[in-house]
């Protein structure tokens, strides 16, 4: 017989029927009631032993982990806690599990011992619900853009090129590490003589490809992986982690503002409604978190509500300029409580600044627009003041920056100056510099890393908990 979903067999649709369960074990109680789980749902379903009719051998073998293949007739079950039930009438284990040294025992694990058992976390309720919400997140990342007119477009993983010309790049070689590599007369290495003919990274975005379809798609998204070799040792940062990057030609910034808006709401609107159970259980979680804290560090929402809340709101739109005077003028910046005090236009805003305009000033979400080009990428529009670029980011409670966008430079000769004044090469980025000579047009776009908008959907306060094996300074694990 053909094995059911467990997540079907809670549905009760093969009720009074012989069905088969196939999944791992959580609990084993009495010698009589088995737990199992198959990663389908958040729910176990019971499955129920007549006592004394199975071999001893039998029993001792059905620990926590173990895979097991049940069968048995769907019933109602007749104890609290679960709708429905299966009878065993045989059962055949498929993997033993020692319980002396299985280390995912049903008891509470920090979040740190789970890191270190990523391999096997992903088999406790809170990392079986983070996930299947991540799954279902990527999901409707497709849907949104697919059902709007989007074209996927798959960008490199290995450039030449360094969008951010941030330079924290993981370099990719073929040649030997030993010292021996071809060098160039000045000592350098002479990379001609590398795999690829030159210089080349792992990217850490695809936006300037993304460009380049979208000037003649129109409309288009990448969603892939890219790579930071930036040490930050921090609860939001990852080495490589899933950046969704939309581009769009004939947008301005308010369309591209429009555009980012309506995505969040919808991913998160459709993620609401298909994984209820999973999202129930990590509002449970963090609800037990918060109990610990003290009064005033509590959440002022659950996760349901916050959730809620970013969908039936506006999302505020506020300059920068206007965005710093009202962090200079606010308390914590007075009364020195910020870390990094504010007292002049031009600072690069930290997650702390971000989180008081969303969480303490406007108690919505907030998109910020109109940077000071200075500590903006060379590729964003530069505004007739000469001094700002048409730049936004959204930042979201708990989580700050959530996304980073901008209308593109489209004006080949602004574009060639900033690329002098920043000192990156006409010659490398000569493919990108064509598609301002022929047929620019107005465009725009943004990237949002997916790992921090699965962080806010389930509530997690670590990026490291939201992806299935974080890479990480010093960790390449699994």
């Amino acid at each position: 017989m053909k094995h059911t979903k467990i997540k079907d067999l809670l549905s009760g649709s093969s009720l009074l029927q012989e069905v088969v369960a196939k999944g791992w074990v959580r609990t084993f109680r009495n010698n009589q009631f088995i737990a199992l789980n198959d990663g389908s749902t958040i729910h176990n379903i019971q499955c129920v032993l007549e006592l004394d009719t199975f071999a001893e051998e039998i029993i001792k073998r059905i620990t926590t982990g173990a895979a097991l293949s049940i069968k048995g007739t769907l019933v109602e079950s007749q104890g609290k806690g679960q709708k429905y039930e299966i009878q065993v009438s045989s059962l055949e284990i498929l993997g033993d599990s020692d319980p002396e040294k299985y280390p995912m025992q049903p008891k509470k694990h920090s979040l740190e011992f789970l890191r270190e058992n990523a391999h096997l976390r992903v088999r406790t309720n809170m990392f079986g619900a983070i996930m299947r919400v991540r799954s279902t997140l990527a999901y409707a990342v497709h849907k949104y853009f697919q059902e709007n007119g989007f074209f996927y477009v798959n960008t490199p993983v290995i450039t030449g090129s360094d969008a951010e010309g941030a330079g924290e790049m993981f370099q990719v070689t073929s040649l030997p590490l030993d010292g021996s590599a071809p060098r160039n007369e000045d000592g350098s290495i002479n990379y001609k003589e590398d795999f690829f003919g030159k210089h080349t990274n792992l990217t850490v975005s695809g936006q300037l490809e993304g460009e380049a379809y979208a000037m003649a798609l129109g409309s288009i998204y990448t969603f892939g992986p890219t790579f930071r070799a930036e040490n930050s040792n921090t609860s939001r940062h990852l080495a490589e982690f899933w950046m969704i990057e939309p581009e769009v030609a004939f947008n301005d910034l308010d369309a591209n503002m429009d555009l980012a808006e309506d995505f969040i709401k919808s991913v998160i609107k459709y993620t609401l409604e298909k994984c209820e159970d999973d999202l129930k259980q990590l509002e449970a979680r963090l609800i037990d978190e918060e109990k610990s804290k003290p009064q005033a560090e509590r959440s002022d929402m659950t996760l349901l509500e916050k959730l809620n809340f970013v969908l039936d709101n506006n999302f505020k739109r506020v300059s920068y300029t206007e965005a710093i005077d009202i962090l200079k003028a606010s308390k914590p910046n007075k009364n020195k409580k910020f870390q990094y005090l504010i007292d002049e236009w031009g600072a690069d805003l930290q997650s702390e600044h971000e989180r008081f305009l969303v969480e303490k000033h406007f108690k919505c979400p907030v998109i910020l627009f109109d940077y000071p080009a200075k500590i903006k990428a060379f590729y964003m529009r530069l505004n007739e003041d000469g001094k700002t670029v048409r730049a936004m980011d959204i930042l979201f409670p708990g989580i700050g920056e959530i996304v980073g966008g901008s209308q593109r430079e489209e004006r080949y000769d602004v574009l060639v100056e900033k690329m002098k004044a920043l000192n990156i090469s006409e010659e490398e980025l000569w493919w990108y510099l064509d598609t301002r000579r022929f047929g620019s047009a107005v465009h725009s776009g943004f990237g949002l890393g997916f790992e921090r908008l699965v962080l806010f959907v389930t509530g997690m306060t670590n990026i490291r908990d939201v992806i299935p094996f974080p890479r990480t300074p010093g960790s390449a694990e699994f």
